[in-house]
């Protein structure tokens, strides 16, 4: 972190103060593994910038700019309190905002991932198509042996 609050090279342009482009910060914070997979959420128009969808990577975030979106089966909604220098170990991430929906501690429980699970199908014995064997003991029964 530069003491001056500012992050390196980039500037906001607008003389708003010190802002970094999006998607690099979310990578910085470590919500993404790349920052491909952050400007694919962007590009899709999942996230909210202090309540305004934004649909571009290049978009500028600021130091006390409210993030909206989701992650997983949890939306996370976060606080910048400081622009990124690099992307570095956990701590230091968690330094970047605060959390004002933390996730929940643990496993989530089976009624929190029900709706994002598809259901495995269920049927019941002798319900449904006849398997090989059952075609067998059919034609043995009818009497249409085949060799």
């Amino acid at each position: 972190m530069i003491p001056d609050g500012s992050a390196g090279d980039e500037s906001g342009g607008d003389g708003h103060g010190p802002a970094q482009r999006l998607d690099k910060w979310l990578w910085c914070a470590r919500f993404f593994k790349s920052r491909s997979l952050a400007n694919a959420l962007l590009s899709a128009g999942r996230l909210r910038l202090s309540g305004t969808v934004v649909s571009k990577a290049h978009q500028r975030v600021r130091v006390g700019d409210v993030l909206t979106f989701p992650q997983g089966p949890h939306v996370r909604v976060v606080k910048v309190l400081s622009l990124a220098v690099r992307r570095g170990p956990a701590p230091e991430a968690q330094g970047l905002y605060e959390d004002l929906s933390p996730v929940p501690a643990g496993r989530p429980q089976p009624s929190d991932t029900a709706m994002f699970e598809p259901a495995v199908p269920a049927r019941d014995a002798g319900a449904g198509r006849p398997t090989k064997k059952d075609r067998r003991d059919m034609d043995r029964f009818s009497g249409d042996e085949q060799g």
